[in-house]
C-alpha cells in the first residue's frame, strides 16, 4: 500500500489536470455512476470539527476521507487528514493520500470548473473574500479558466490580506489589491469567491453586481453561513451534490428556514451543466452561484489519478 504525502500531491496534481478531474467526477456523480453517504460530522466545539466521507466511483475505486477541520490551525492548513483508496476488483486498500493537500487543490479546481461553466465568458475581475489556503488556491485555479486582469482581496486581518496580495501579484503577474470591506471587494467583480470560516454572512445581495458568478466555498456543513438569504434567492443556485446541499448546505438551509426559497430553488447538480443536460447561465445579467460542500468522489478521483499515473514515488 502506497503512502502519497503532501509534497508528492503538490508536485504531481497540477491545477489544469485537477480541473479536468473535477469536471469528470461531477459528471459521474450527476449521472449516477457514484455512490456516497452524507458526510458524518462530529462537532468538536469552537468551530473545530471531525468528518468522515465514504463513497465509491466507477473507474476510481472506493474509500473514504477522514479529516479534521480546524479553521485556526497553526500554519494555516485548516483541513488535515487522509484519503483511503481501495481497489474495486480485489477490495484491497491500495494507497493513503494526504487529505489536506488534495482538499486544498481539488476544492479550488472544482470552483474553477464551475466558474468556467457559469461565469460570463468576458469575466476578468476576481474578488476573493478570505486570506487562507483556499483564497490562494482559488486565484491560482481560476486563472486557468478566465484571463484575469485584476484580483481584489478582503479579509478580517489587513496584514494577512496584504501578504496574500503580495504573494498573488508575484505569482500571477497582475494587479492584486486589498479592499477595506467585503462589499468594496465584490462591488465591481465578475467572479467572487467566499473562502472564509465565518459563522455569519460576509457577502450580501446588495454587494453583488448583476452578471456576477459566486463560488460559495467556506462553509461545508449546516451551521456557518457566508452569504445572506436574499442573495441565495436572487441567484441561479447550483450545488455540487444536490442531496448534500439540501441536507447540509448552510446558506440554502437558512434561506429556506426564513421562507425565501424552497427545495426547488436548488438546481440540478453542476455535473449536469458540464455534460450539457441542464442549462447554466442564461443571460449576461443574471447572478449564478456554485455551492461547494465538497464531495468524496472529488477526493477519490484525485487519489486514483495519483495512484495510477505513477506507481513509484518520485
Amino acid at each position: 500500500m502506497r503512502v502519497i504525502d503532501a509534497d508528492e500531491v503538490a508536485r504531481r496534481l497540477d491545477h489544469a489536470t485537477c480541473i479536468a478531474l473535477m469536471r469528470a467526477a461531477m459528471i459521474a456523480l450527476a449521472q449516477g455512476r457514484t455512490r456516497q453517504l452524507l458526510r458524518g460530522i462530529v462537532d468538536l466545539g469552537g468551530g473545530d470539527a471531525f468528518g468522515v466521507m465514504p463513497g465509491a466511483m466507477d473507474d476510481a475505486g472506493f474509500g473514504a476521507k477522514v479529516v479534521s477541520v480546524f479553521p485556526d490551525a497553526p500554519g494555516g492548513r485548516s483541513h488535515q487528514g487522509v484519503i483511503l483508496l481501495f481497489d474495486r476488483a480485489s477490495g484491497a486498500p491500495v494507497c493513503v493520500v494526504d487529505a489536506g493537500e488534495v482538499t486544498a487543490i481539488r476544492t479550488a479546481c472544482a470552483s474553477a470548473a464551475a466558474t468556467d461553466a457559469l461565469a460570463r465568458t468576458d469575466a476578468h475581475r476576481l474578488a476573493i473574500l478570505g486570506t487562507g489556503e483556499q483564497a490562494w488556491q482559488h486565484a491560482l485555479a481560476i486563472r486557468h479558466v478566465r484571463t484575469l486582469s485584476s484580483v481584489t482581496i478582503w479579509g478580517r486581518s489587513g496584514e494577512k490580506a496584504h501578504n496574500l496580495a503580495d504573494r498573488l501579484s508575484a505569482a500571477l503577474g497582475i494587479r492584486v489589491t486589498v479592499a477595506a470591506t467585503a462589499a468594496e471587494a465584490a462591488g465591481e467583480a465578475d467572479i467572487i469567491c467566499t473562502t472564509t470560516a465565518s459563522a455569519e454572512p460576509i457577502l450580501f445581495d446588495r454587494d453583488v453586481p448583476d452578471g456576477a458568478h459566486v463560488n460559495v466555498v467556506g462553509s461545508s456543513r449546516a451551521g456557518p453561513v457566508e452569504i445572506d438569504g436574499a442573495l441565495v434567492r436572487r441567484a441561479r443556485f447550483f450545488p455540487d451534490h444536490r442531496d448534500g446541499v439540501l441536507a447540509q448546505g448552510a446558506e440554502f438551509l437558512r434561506a429556506r428556514e426564513n421562507g425565501l426559497v424552497d427545495d426547488s430553488h436548488v438546481l440540478p447538480e453542476i455535473g449536469t451543466v458540464y455534460s450539457g443536460t441542464a442549462a447554466g447561465r442564461r443571460t449576461s445579467a443574471e447572478v449564478t452561484i456554485y455551492k461547494s460542500l465538497g464531495s468524496i468522489v472529488q477526493d477519490l478521483a484525485c487519489a486514483a489519478f495519483l495512484h495510477r499515473s505513477d506507481a513509484t514515488p518520485h
